[in-house]
């Protein structure tokens, strides 16, 4: 049997490391930045989703020469024209949390009809000095409340199509298996998979 495969991840969300090994599976290793001695954050300065995960990856690139991916992730409200889409991480500010976020697009959505948003992930890959980009959505409909105490970010206010639960209701394989991140993730390692 072959060793897992080891990526970087440029990333120090344990979260995140956790879904995204749960989702590339077995037959990859990943590494967060803290393995390899990184602490601080890498700067996402950009306007768009695509161009902050490159800024990402060719940073750990340029400084450790290893195979990495990076992500940048978005919710995409439709009542309030893409908001808060790149700046879903800071939206109610630099220094505030994931609570602030949520309290802030829940004030922004009051009295609002129309709750359609979705969640785009953004995967740029840099793999022997190329670069490539995968793309994942999920579509759904933000809730009028919280709902739940699992998943991270806005999971406890988006409830995906077709489900009446949001991703913070659900457990973490019914989330993977649903997740935008899951579909930019797959689309990595299929590409990951046909590579020599």
């Amino acid at each position: 049997m072959s060793n897992p495969r080891i990526l970087v991840f440029a990333s120090r969300n344990p979260d995140k490391l956790k879904e995204v090994s749960a989702i590339l599976g077995k037959g990859f290793r990943v590494a967060g930045l803290d393995s390899l001695g990184f602490q601080s954050d890498i700067p996402e300065p950009f306007d768009t989703l695509e161009e902050n995960a490159l800024a990402k990856a060719r940073f750990v690139y340029s400084r450790y020469q290893c195979d990495c991916f990076a992500d940048d992730t978005g919710l995409e409200v439709e009542a309030l024209k893409g908001l808060p889409g790149v700046k879903s991480a800071r939206y109610a500010g630099k220094d505030q949390d994931s609570a602030a976020n949520i309290r802030k697009l829940l004030g922004e959505m009051d009295g609002k009809d129309n709750r359609r948003a979705r969640f785009r992930t953004v995967i740029a890959l840099i793999i022997r000095g190329r670069e490539h980009l995968f793309e994942g959505v999920v579509s759904g409909n933000i809730a009028a409340g919280e709902k739940g105490s699992g998943g991270f970010g806005y999971d406890p206010v988006f409830i995906p199509e077709g489900y009446n639960r949001s991703f913070a209701e659900m457990d973490t394989e019914t989330k993977n298996l649903i997740s935008h991140r899951k579909d930019a993730l797959e689309k990595l390692a299929h590409f990951l998979g046909e590579q020599k």
